[in-house]
This record gives structure tokens, C-alpha cells and sequence, in this order.
């Protein structure tokens, strides 16, 4: 909603207006792009009037007599460039929107220059937008994709780290969290754990908030923004979990489809790429392997499959395409049928727009078939998808890893040893294996003798293993206060074949064989105990000392004593360090 209105000139888009819309230029930087790509597509672009969308560091040509919308960050090269831009005239109009807000010094920056390019007049307005984070769902977002690394687990709990550093990052975090609010017209009653770098930013967050709220002309918290009214009169509760809480869960291996897709593909900003590999080509120079084809696909809200079943086990992913193929397959002939009809052969859907729909025959085929081409499309796609995860979870055995470390998180009795899964050649890749490793460790009650320690490093190095990562979480585990020592995580069971039979079946799609049916039963991850605890208002050791902030409150006393008694209707969850699909999905399970 906020981007809509961004594009329209920062005035709220009418409903009923059917006139075209104003044409114009979308210009933006990396930051800009990554906000504005899960969210809107080219064509919703074009629908609200973008002919054109540029990054701001291209080279462009002027287009004298088109209003042009930035949306970039206030840095100083993105400011340079606008500043030439307006020097050297290229739009007819300007509408500066800023991702973060801009500071003083930078907006007389932009000032000085439009004045000295006699430009003062094409600057039509300056915004701050508060969008400075990414959402890729309608329940789940993220602060950034450009520089990720710098508020990543990594950057934060570097032994090396500088108190400078440390306070960039927590400011960077900050601002996107305070942006978020911002977007949502909501304060937040926020609770966070002591001691951890999630305390930091609950300070800092409220700080901002209060210091907001007391600039009474300037707050942006006073009802007239986009999100006054869609909350209820309850403030919702945002949770800031470390992620030293809980190190296993972002180790672990998953089974469900959009946490493997992420886990195994390449999956960034809900778009997957794949390398499809078409097989070796009969020359008669002899065989040699053909080129490798990228694609990319969207995975987003408007994909109903991907809606339905991005939280499903796999195997129930794997039988759902196969059904839906199967489906459309009965409905294949009607495809044929209607492009006859319309008299069009092959796939040429370009004609199918063209033509005049004379006769009621051709009202009706015109009506039904993009719907069915469409379901086609999402079919091959997820088909494409999820062959490309069997791959993965085949070559690499990842069910029984998965499943093994199930069973040593919920601490179940193990039917094969430790060893024998890290020095199994055929199972899983090195990280795989150190993966496996760490989450035993760290959830062993007490760590291995060093003699075995030393049997389990020289397995690992014969697999390839860097260990690294096992000296940084044997000092971590020194230091850390884990969540509740014993965790209990969820168990798995494995189901009879049963509804599993249709994929066994030599006509699917996907070959499952030896790839176990496992089904997941819910069981609530730390960081979803956590919530639970506090939007419940449930007395427990594990966050009974919890920090509490009140920005409203006058006196910024920090008491750990809630002010409220009632549960809270709405929550936002947020691990500092990087939370994951697994605890997302956790997450809506829970609500559920």
C-alpha cells in the first residue's frame, strides 16, 4: 500500500478513477529494487503508470517531458547522482522518495544544486518513505538483501568486534525495525531477553520510538498514515530474540518445501534459480554434455500451490504436483480442443488475445483458457522445483538426516551411530556432515569426551570437513546461556506407505524411491515457546526476565513487570542475528 501510494505521487491512489494513469519513470538503486521486486510485478508497475524503471547509477537518457519517482537511499553517491541529474535536466519533474529518512546537511546538498541548476521548480516533493525493509510475505519480512552480511549472525557475534562497529550495526538494525513500525502506524510494547546484542536494539528501538512520539509536530505515529486503522485498539507486541538462543534450528535440516527450497536452492528475495542440466547430446563427434540453462521462477502470493503447500513435508509437496499434473492432464484435450477451435495451433498465446470473440464458442474458450495455460505454467514450475530438491535430498540423503537429527534434538534413542552417518561417503556433502555434527554437539547434554572428540575431528577431516565451525561453537557453548538446556525439539515419525503409494508408482513424475515418508508432528520451536510465553502472559523461568519497554510511557522506567495483564491479540517476532524458514513455519503452525 505504501509503495502504490509512493507511485502515485505520494497521494493515495483513488478506487474508482478509470482515466489512464500519469506516466512516468521509476528511478531506484539496489536498495530500491529489492523492496519493490517481491512486491510488485512489472506489470502492476506499468498498470499504475511506470513505463520505465532504471537503477539510478545507469546510464539514462533524458526524457524531457515525463515526472520521474526516485526511491533510493540517502547516501552520498545515490545524492551526487541525483544532483547531476538535475543538472543536467533530464525529467520534467522530480519526486525524491528516500528508503531511510535523509539528513539535514544532504537535503541542502540536493537544495544547492537544484537551485544552481535553476532546477528548484521541477522538484516537485521531497519524501522520507520509513520502507527501509523487505517483506516477502504478507506475514514475514526482512531488513535487507544488499549488504546482508553486515547485520548477519556473523557481524554481531564476531570476537574481534570493535564497540564502533558494534553500534553501526545495531543502529542499521534499528532503523529498518523503526521503519517497519513506521509503515505499520503502530508502537509496540517491547519485550527482549538481557545480556544479548536483542537488548541492544530493544534500547536503541525505544529511544527512537520515544524521541518520535515527544516531537509531537513531527511524529510520525499521529493517525493520518496508512496503517491507522487496520490494527485493532491493542498495541501489538514485537519479541527481539538472539539467536544465540537456539543454534540448532538454523543448523538443522528441514522437510518442509519452501525451508528445503531455501536450504538447498539458490532462493533469494522469493525467486529461485536453477541450472537445468538437458542431458548429453548425440553428435557424431561423440557425446558431449550440453550447456546448462539458468532459469529463475517467482515463488509468490499470487502462486496458489506454493500458497497452499509451502509449509507442507515434502513427499506431500512431490504428490500434490503429481495430482495437480494429473488433473490437468484430463483437461489437456480441452486445451487442444479449445485452441482449435480458435483455430490456433502450437503456443503462439499472443494470438489468443488477438482474437474477435464472435461466436459464444469462442467467448468461452477465450475466458478458460488462460486460466488453464496458467495452471500449466504453475505446474511446470513447481515441477521443475521440486525435481531439483528430490535431486538434492537423494544425492544427499538428507531424509535421513533429517530425520537423525530429529531424533538427537528430541533426544530419542539413535538406531545407527554418529560415526557411522559421518563417514557414510554416499550421505550428504561436508557441510551436510558438519551440520549433522554441531547440532549433536550443541545439543548434547554433556560434551563428548576428548577422546572421542578426537575420533569424531579425524571423521570429519576425512570427509572433507572444515572445522572451523567446531571451535566457534565449543567456545560458544562455554559461554552461552542456552535456551533451557534440555530443548525439546519436535519427533518425527515415519508414515506407512500408504498415501505415499501414488508417487511409488513408476508413472510419477518423481522417482521417490527409497526416500522415506516422513511426517512432521508440531511441536514448538525456542524461539515459538518464547512468543507463546509473552503474548500469553505464561509465567516461565525462560523469559520471566525479559525486558520490558514501553515507548509510550512517559518515564522511560524499564521494569520487567508488564504494565498490561491481557494477552496480546498481535505479535512481531524478530531474532537478531537472522531467524529462518523453519522457525517461520513453525510460527504459523503455532497460530494455527
Amino acid at each position: 500500500v505504501a509503495l502504490k501510494r509512493m507511485l502515485n505521487f505520494n497521494v493515495p491512489p483513488l478506487k474508482n478513477s478509470t482515466g489512464e494513469p500519469v506516466w512516468k519513470v521509476l528511478i531506484y538503486d539496489r536498495f530500491g529494487q529489492d523492496i519493490i521486486s517481491p512486491l510488485l510485478s512489472v506489470k502492476e508497475l506499468r498498470d499504475m503508470g511506470i513505463t520505465l524503471h532504471l537503477l539510478l547509477h545507469s546510464d539514462r537518457d533524458a526524457i524531457p517531458d515525463v515526472p520521474a519517482v526516485y526511491f533510493v537511499m540517502p547516501t552520498e553517491e545515490n545524492i551526487d547522482r541525483m544532483c547531476q541529474d538535475l543538472r543536467n535536466q533530464l525529467y520534467e519533474s522530480y519526486y525524491l522518495n528516500f528508503i531511510s529518512a535523509i539528513s539535514r546537511s544532504k537535503l541542502e546538498d540536493i537544495a544547492n544544486a537544484a537551485i544552481g541548476a535553476n532546477a528548484v521548480t521541477q522538484v516537485a516533493k521531497v519524501f522520507d518513505q520509513y520502507l527501509n525493509f523487505i517483506t516477502l510475505e504478507d506475514d514475514m519480512f526482512v531488513l535487507c538483501n544488499q549488504n546482508k552480511e553486515l547485520v548477519s549472525y556473523r557481524a554481531i557475534n564476531r570476537p574481534d568486534i570493535t564497540d564502533t562497529e558494534m553500534e553501526t550495526i545495531m543502529d542499521t538494525i534499528v532503523d529498518s525495525l523503526f521503519c517497519f513500525f513506521v509503515t505499520l502506524g503502530a508502537i509496540p510494547i517491547i519485550r527482549c531477553s538481557r545480556g544479548t546484542a536483542a537488548e541492544m536494539v530493544a534500547v536503541k528501538l525505544d529511544k527512537k520510538l520515544r524521541e518520535n512520539l515527544r516531537d509531537a509536530r513531527n511524529s510520525l505515529f499521529t493517525g493520518d498514515t496508512l496503517g491507522a486503522g487496520q490494527f485493532s485498539f491493542q498495541r501489538p507486541l514485537l519479541v527481539l530474540v538472539d539467536r544465540n538462543i537456539d543454534l540448532a534450528t538454523p543448523l538443522h535440516h528441514t522437510w518442509t518445501y519452501q525451508a528445503l527450497v531455501h536450504d538447498v536452492l539458490d532462493f533469494h528475495l522469493n525467486r529461485v534459480n536453477l541450472e537445468e542440466s538437458t542431458g548429453m547430446e548425440s553428435t557424431p563427434a561423440g557425446a558431449r554434455p550440453k550447456k546448462k540453462n539458468k532459469k529463475s521462477y517467482d515463488l509468490t502470493a499470487s502462486d496458489k500451490f506454493w500458497q497452499k503447500h509451502k509449509g507442507s513435508p515434502f513427499p506431500e509437496v512431490a504428490e500434490s504436483v503429481q495430482q495437480e499434473l494429473e488433473s490437468y492432464r484430463a483437461q489437456e484435450d480441452e486445451v487442444k480442443r479449445l485452441k482449435s477451435i480458435m483455430g490456433i495451433e502450437g503456443e503462439d498465446e499472443g494470438a489468443i488475445s488477438m482474437l474477435s470473440d464472435n461466436t459464444a464458442k469462442l467467448t468461452s474458450a477465450v475466458s478458460s483458457l488462460p486460466e488453464l495455460l496458467e495452471k500449466k505454467r504453475l505446474i511446470d514450475l513447481h515441477t521443475n522445483v521440486a525435481t531439483a530438491v528430490l535431486e538434492h535430498i537423494k544425492s544427499r540423503k538428507l531424509d535421513v538426516y533429517f530425520e537423525y537429527e530429529e531424533k538427537i534434538m528430541s533426544k530419542s534413542t539413535l538406531d545407527k551411530s554418529l560415526l557411522d552417518m559421518i563417514s557414510d561417503p554416499d550421505a550428504g556433502t561436508p557441510e551436510d556432515k558438519m551440520r549433522l555434527f554441531l547440532i549433536y554437539y550443541i545439543s548434547s547434554a554433556q560434551a563428548p569426551s576428548e577422546i572421542d572428540l578426537e575420533q569424531y575431528k579425524k571423521a570429519l577431516m576425512d570427509a572433507g570437513c572444515n572445522l572451523a565451525p567446531l571451535s566457534y561453537i565449543k567456545q560458544w557453548k562455554a559461554f552461552t546461556k542456552m535456551a533451557s538446556a534440555p530443548t525439546s525439539y519436535g519427533n518425527t515419525t515415519t508414515k506407512p506407505l500408504g498415501l505415499f503409494s501414488r508417487v511409488m508408482n513408476t508413472g510419477s513424475q518423481f522417482v521417490m524411491e527409497g526416500v522415506k515418508n516422513l511426517v512432521l508432528k508440531q511441536q514448538n520451536l525456542p524461539v515459538t515457546r518464547i512468543l507463546d510465553n509473552l503474548m500469553e502472559m505464561k509465567s516461565n523461568p525462560e523469559t520471566d526476565d525479559y525486558r520490558y519497554f514501553d515507548p509510550k510511557m512517559l518515564r522511560g522506567s524499564d521494569s520487567s513487570v508488564p504494565r498490561n495483564k491481557n494477552p496480546f491479540q498481535e505479535a512481531i517476532v524478530f531474532v537478531v542475528g537472522g531467524g529462518n524458514y523453519i522457525e517461520y513455519q513453525n510460527l504459523i503452525d503455532y497460530i494455527k
